[in-house]
């Protein structure tokens, strides 16, 4: 492929998934500079290795697999584990019956009164696995399938983390929900 070639597809390609890095990058690290780092290095890396793109897969996916394999280079790098909580003896309960009224009931609606900060808060203190789950599936919208190719883990995998990750969510905005009234 020739380089005028390759920049085209670039451009038609990977630069409208430009947000969408950016977006998970900064919720995966917590200092906005080095955040940009990450997804303007993964928009390289991407732009380096667009001959390798299959046609016909989502593109999507595939710039997020860069950006986890780039994340995870440079926690190794670092030489920082990743944190690891065993969802096993977590104290999160998935549903947390105590908490009752008509908001609580329709969390869609109640998620809508949450400023995009609370949330990203609220996601920045899940473990990186669960985070990283969650960003995929449900703010990047990849289908849970493609979410455990990037990630490399089963399906299964995938959706116990979606719905514990889910659970830890509710579990880390229920005190500012109950603050500000929203909840009893």
């Amino acid at each position: 492929m020739d380089v005028p070639d390759a920049t085209r597809r670039f451009y038609n390609l990977i630069v409208p998934q430009a947000q969408s890095v950016l977006r998970v990058a900064r919720c995966l690290v917590n200092d906005p500079a080095e955040a940009d780092d990450l997804a303007q290095e993964t928009l390289i890396r991407a732009f380096k290795a667009i001959d390798s793109f299959q046609q016909g897969t989502d593109v999507r996916a595939w710039v997020m697999a860069i950006l986890r394999n780039l994340r995870i280079d440079r926690v190794r790098a670092a030489a920082a584990g990743i944190r690891t909580v065993s969802l096993d003896n977590s104290a999160v309960d998935p549903v947390d019956r105590s908490v009752s009224g008509p908001s609580w009931d329709h969390p869609r609606q109640l998620l809508e009164h949450f400023s995009d900060q609370d949330i990203i808060s609220a996601l920045c203190q899940l473990p990186e696995d669960i985070r990283w789950t969650l960003l995929l599936v449900d703010v990047e919208k990849i289908d849970q399938a493609q979410a455990a190719q990037v990630l490399d883990v089963p399906v299964g995998t995938i959706k116990s983390r979606a719905f514990r990750g889910r659970a830890m969510l509710r579990q880390a905005l229920l005190p500012l929900a109950r603050q500000r009234r929203w909840i009893s």
